[in-house]
């Protein structure tokens, strides 16, 4: 029998070398299959060919343990406070207010329409609440933030699937929707009367020597060891190692940020590619009710912004980089920004991993809202 040590592994070397191949093939197929879709998917196919079960196997606790964790130090640490100073209170309260609709608007809908089927049949008796959490840390946060929701709020397998293809499908809708918005904007500044259109201070990265890759690793790992001897509970792990992480990154002034960043992205597709041993394709569903709810919810976040935008005056090319911040992440957000103001981009990849930093703590805010109040 094949172990679940050797799926896992053959799935991250096979995805991280096809997502880099330069074949304009295999481009095209990561453009609507990302990368951490297809680490989970590979991983059920060979279960099912093989007729074997993984969903109880140790290497599921292991990752609990050590590899999120792990995920989650590594991107906090690549996040510089000095940087997000530079951009301004505008951008980031544009960019707050984007994530606040995202982790609230769940729970709003939940209170003003309890009595509807989605709410009392689809969310509640079906489930499909679970699904919710790991959306907002998926919008907010990016993978990482969406495999800890995950496992916070023991979202099913089959419901997780169904949530992940759905996201797939609306991301990459809703990126192609942000290209056209931004292209848009100066006619949006005129018809909204916006006066601010300035452009925010310039980034100054770090350009001194930084620490090797394998001390980057190294401290990490250090930092993980040490809370899963001090602590038993996963929220308090996941909260400490997160304020370690931004501790690490913003006092060390020789950190290195992009390897802890990729670092992370490494790590996340372990995470998938552990999970995908759990899922069983019969149990699949595909719930419309749940898709139209991510729509509404989608299109209720951009107009909101769009909103906060005219209150604060702010230029509204900064309305689908605030979304592409929160929605899409550190690759979409400068390439949509791009299409608008190439200075920029700097910018909007910072906001991306403010995204990152914070995904995690807006869905268990979410959890907690739906437990105490839609499930009582």
């Amino acid at each position: 029998m094949i172990t679940p040590w050797l799926i896992a592994l053959f799935t991250v070397i096979v995805v991280f070398f096809l997502d880099r191949w330069e074949n304009k093939h295999i481009k095209s197929l990561f453009d609507w299959v990302p990368a951490i879709l297809l680490a989970y998917i590979i991983p059920a196919i060979i279960s099912q060919l093989a007729n074997v079960d993984y969903s109880q196997a140790p290497i599921h606790d292991f990752s609990r343990d050590y590899f999120i964790p792990l995920a989650i130090v590594a991107v906090m640490s690549s996040l510089s406070l000095g940087q997000l100073r530079a951009i301004g209170w505008k951008p980031i309260v544009l960019f707050v207010s984007g994530s606040v609709f995202i982790a609230l608007f769940p729970f709003v809908l939940a209170m003003s329409f309890q009595e509807t089927e989605f709410i009392s049949e689809t969310l509640v008796t079906e489930g499909y609440w679970r699904g919710v959490p790991p959306i907002v840390g998926s919008w907010i946060g990016g993978s990482t933030s969406q495999l800890v929701l995950k496992e916070l709020v023991n979202c099913p397998e089959d419901i997780f699937l169904s949530v992940l293809v759905m996201d797939n499908i609306l991301v990459n809708i809703w990126t192609i929707l942000m290209f056209q918005s931004i292209k848009g904007s100066n006619k949006m500044n005129k018809l909204f009367r916006i006066t601010d259109l300035g452009i925010p201070e310039s980034l100054r990265f770090s350009s001194g020597k930084t620490l090797p890759s394998w001390l980057v690793v190294l401290v990490l790992i250090a930092s993980v060891l040490l809370m899963n001897q001090l602590l038993d509970s996963f929220i308090a792990k996941v909260i400490l190692l997160s304020l370690i992480g931004l501790a690490i990154s913003n006092v060390w002034p020789q950190w290195n940020f992009k390897y802890a960043l990729k670092f992370g992205a490494i790590l996340i597709l372990i995470v998938m590619a552990i999970l995908g041993l759990k899922l069983q394709f019969e149990t699949l569903g595909f719930n419309t009710y749940f898709l139209l709810f991510l729509i509404i919810w989608l299109l209720g976040h951009f107009i909101f912004m769009m909103g906060i935008a005219k209150v604060l005056n702010i230029n509204m090319a900064w309305v689908p980089i605030a979304s592409m911040a929160n929605v899409g992440g550190i690759a979409t957000a400068p390439a949509v920004t791009a299409a608008y103001e190439k200075k920029w981009m700097p910018h909007a990849v910072v906001l991306a991993i403010l995204s990152m930093a914070t995904g995690t703590f807006w869905g268990m805010l979410t959890i907690y809202l739906l437990e105490h109040f839609l499930l009582g």
